[in-house]
Parts: C-alpha cells; structure tokens; sequence
C-alpha cells in the first residue's frame, strides 16, 4: 500500500506539473482570443471545419505504432552526417547598409529566416533567431552556426514581420521577446495572433489573414497564400492556428514564401492567380516518406518551382538544424541536380550573403561542400 500510494503521489505531481508547464509556460504560446467577434471570424473561414484549420486536400499525418518505433530508433541512433562537422560559417552583416532604387536586396538568414529590403522598407519573414527550434531550447537541438549573420539589437527598425505558421522553427518565443519593440506591424495567419499577444505585442499592431486575403502596406500587398501543412505548439493545440504561403507584390518585384508545405495543387493555383514570379523562397528539407505530405521532398520542391512559375528560387528550411533524419546536405545536393535537369534558376547565398534582384548575377557556389 505505501508503494501504490507513493507512486499515486508521484504521478499526480507530473500530472500537476505538466499541467501547470502547459497552461503558464510562456514559449508555449497563447489561446485563441475569446471575443465574439473573433471567434466568428474563425468559424467563418472555409478552412475552419468542426473545430480545427484543416488543408485544401486530405494530409494523413498519423503514424502507427511500428513505424514511430522505427523512427525513434533511428533518431536515437542518429547519423554522423546529420549536421556538419564543426561549427557551420556564417556571413557576418553589416546591418547599417540600406537599400536604394528599384532593387531588391536579400538576405537569408537560415533555416526558413530572411530578410528583404524592399522599396526602402525592412521586412523578416520567420525570424526564428534561437539557439534551438524548441519550447525548452537548451535541450533542443541546437542551430549549426555559433553566431547568426546579425543579432536582433544589430536590425534596424522593422516595418513589418511576416510568419508563416507557429511551430518553433519559424516563430520562437526568444526572438518576438527582442523583436516586438522594434517591429511595426506583424503579419501572421488566423489565430497565430494570440501568441503574440500573449509575449507582448500590441494587438493594434497585428494582422491576422485567411487565405487569399490581402493587405496594402507601405506601397506593397501582402498577400497570405494556402500551404498544405499543420500547425501546433503543445499537445492540446494541433490545427488552432492557421498556416500559409505569402505572395509579396512591390509593383517592380513579386516574391513567393512558401513557408511550410508537402507538394499540392495549391502551387498550381498559385502561379494561375499570381503569377510569375521574380524571385521565390521554396521549402527544401526536414522531409521523411513517413511525413510526406507535410513537407516536400526536393525534386517536388522543383516542380512546385514550375507550378508558381518561379523565375528564380532560394532553397529554404536547410541549412541551419537538424529536423528529420535524412544528412544535411542532402537537401541541397538533390535539389541542385533536380533544378539543373529541368533548367531552373538556383540562387544559392551562404548563411548571411546578400545579392540584389533583379539581376542576372546571384550566388551560386556549393559552399556546403567546405563542410
């Protein structure tokens, strides 16, 4: 009887504890706000169905019981060429140069992260500036570089954010802590407002989009495109929060985000309404055949290329921490040999590198090589 009850107590405290982590811990984000007329606008979207965001096609994500065992082994396991040997380099910025003209000037952080500096304007879109994708980053796995290109106290000020959904690669909690004071105006899918809420911003300067929903900002229109994905940050939030892609129209350039996606028709009807595409931002790693439809494998990042009529495409979600089980040049080794076979234009920067667009001379070198 003294074991039992020891162990009843026992479990009641992890009971209490996981409780308490989960309704007070910050990184975990924010519930749905509760006004009437924000609940009405969730409902009212057609990617809101019985109580949940869901995709335009069905997307099983659900693995059974073998093959989670499988990958657990595997992960557990892991692979000598899951990261590079050593500390990743970076291009260190000089965050005090600005953009002039009709130029465009890029620059990618890693991972998903960039920023643009368009027609005189500061833009980040997922700007996840942590150590580690994760609500507990020092357990995490932990990002390849020791340094970033540029610190958040080195940006100037920024005339908006955009994020593509909530999971910890691409919105962390540490980053909107030192952001949220020198942002703007933050762009975000339906429900993704309330974790910014919850860290801090000001509600007034957040905008909330449904698909196909556009906003004109400072002489540009955002645009929130569907992506084929899910969204989540705890175990009682999966499909809260909406996902999507963001079309970016600066008149004399239009750029395409991807965000988080496996392969779908969206991409087609992407390119019909808003394409071509000067310059895209295309998701390439962190996939697995047990996830598939959740994220693209390279050679579909290519024909998602095509479908966007895409003129030129920087490589995404790479490049910066180790997120599924395949090594971490993969990605870009497929990708580059999928592009040349179908005569796709491949920009290719080091973490840090800007180069401008239009233009007939972007980064191309193999620099993970050196790794």
């Amino acid at each position: 009887m003294i074991i039992l009850l020891i162990v009843a107590i026992i479990l009641t405290f992890m009971t209490v504890g996981a409780y308490l982590v989960i309704r007070y811990y910050p990184p975990l984000g924010g519930r749905a706000r509760v006004s009437p007329e924000y609940q009405l606008r969730i409902r009212e979207s057609s990617n809101y169905v019985d109580g949940k965001f869901v995709n335009q096609i069905p997307t099983p994500m659900d693995m059974n019981f073998k093959t989670t065992l499988v990958l657990l082994a595997e992960i557990i396991k892991g692979r000598p060429d899951s990261k590079p040997k050593g500390s990743l380099a970076v291009k260190l910025m000089d965050p005090l140069s600005t953009n002039s003209g009709n130029m465009t000037e890029i620059t990618w952080l890693g991972h998903s992260a960039v920023w643009l500096q368009i027609n005189g304007l500061q833009l980040l879109i997922d700007p996840m500036f942590g150590k580690a994708p994760s609500p507990f980053p020092a357990i995490g796995g932990k990002r390849y570089s020791r340094q970033l290109p540029v610190t958040i106290d080195q940006l100037p000020q920024m005339d908006a954010v955009l994020f593509s959904h909530d999971h910890y690669d691409h919105l962390d909690y540490g980053s909107i802590q030192q952001l949220k004071d020198k942002v703007k105006m933050f762009f975000v899918p339906l429900g993704v407002g309330a974790h910014l809420e919850r860290w801090g911003v000001a509600s007034e300067k957040i905008k909330e989009h449904d698909w196909w929903e556009q906003t004109s900002y400072a002489g540009l229109t955002f645009t929130a495109a569907p992506a084929r994905h899910f969204s989540g940050r705890s175990l009682r939030d999966r499909f809260a929060t909406l996902w999507c892609s963001w079309i970016i129209d600066a008149q004399h350039t239009k750029l395409f985000f991807s965000g988080d996606s496996g392969y779908g028709k969206h991409f087609t009807e992407i390119g019909e309404r808003y394409g071509p595409f000067d310059l895209t931002f295309m998701e390439c790693g962190q996939y697995d055949d047990r996830w598939l439809p959740i994220h693209m494998m390279p050679e579909e990042t290519v024909q998602a290329q095509l479908d966007v009529r895409g003129k030129l495409m920087v490589p995404i979600h790479w490049g910066a921490f180790t997120l599924a089980v395949h090594s971490w040049t993969d990605p870009i080794e497929r990708l580059v040999q999928a592009a040349a076979q179908h005569n796709i234009a491949l920009a290719t920067p080091r973490i840090g590198e800007t180069f401008t667009t239009p233009s007939a001379i972007f980064p191309s070198s193999a620099w993970w090589r050196e790794h």
